[in-house]
Parts: C-alpha cells; sequence; structure tokens
C-alpha cells in the first residue's frame, strides 16, 4: 500500500510564501513523474507544475516564475515552493506521483490567499 502524506498548506497574505512537502511511502517502486494539482469548488482539477525522474519541470503558465517544483529522490518527496501567492492561487492541493502504471494521489492540503 502506497500512502502520499502532504504538508505545508495554510493561510497567507498576498505576496508571502508557502512551501508544500509530499512524502510518498509504502510498496513504490521507481517513481517516474511527480507533481502538484490543485482544485477549487466547481472547477476541473488543474495541474500547477511536474518534475520528471530526470528531473524536467513542467508549469502551468499562472505560476510560471513564482513556483518552483523540486524532488528529493532519496526520501520519495517532492515540493512545491510558492512565492509571490496571489488570492487566485487559493485552492486544495493535490501531490501526484507516477509508478509505472500506478497513479497515486495525496488528501490535499489547503491554501489559502488573502488580499
Amino acid at each position: 500500500q502506497v500512502q502520499l502524506v502532504e504538508s505545508g498548506g495554510g493561510l497567507v497574505q498576498a505576496g508571502g510564501s508557502l512551501r508544500l512537502s509530499c512524502a510518498a511511502s509504502g510498496s513504490i517502486f521507481g517513481i517516474n513523474a511527480m507533481g502538484w494539482y490543485r482544485q477549487t469548488p466547481g472547477k476541473q482539477r488543474e495541474l500547477v507544475a511536474r518534475i520528471s525522474s530526470g528531473g524536467s519541470t513542467n508549469y502551468a503558465d499562472s505560476v510560471k516564475g513564482r513556483f518552483t517544483i523540486s524532488r528529493d529522490n532519496a526520501k520519495n518527496t517532492v515540493y512545491l515552493q510558492m512565492n509571490s501567492l496571489k488570492p487566485d492561487d487559493t485552492a486544495v492541493y493535490y501531490c501526484n506521483v507516477v509508478s509505472g502504471a500506478y497513479v497515486y494521489w495525496g488528501q490535499g492540503t489547503q491554501v489559502t490567499v488573502s488580499s
């Protein structure tokens, strides 16, 4: 069984920063891509950032230049550093891990940015 444990969400003022972490544990081998998605009520879950096993990254246009994704392969952990946060970044953020044919999701962590 695989578990993804997220941490780092919370309430922050516009212009502030937060760092999300997601650690994968359990029977997981050969992690490929790791990423972060977000969702607000009534909207589809959208990709925020993704990082491949080789370190290649891609970002949603709305977060480019403000967010940075990174990973620690030894710890099976992915991070999302979020700077210059805006009220539009308010959402539940979900960690995503791909391992072979399997896709795993975290439980979600709330990020709220006040204006």
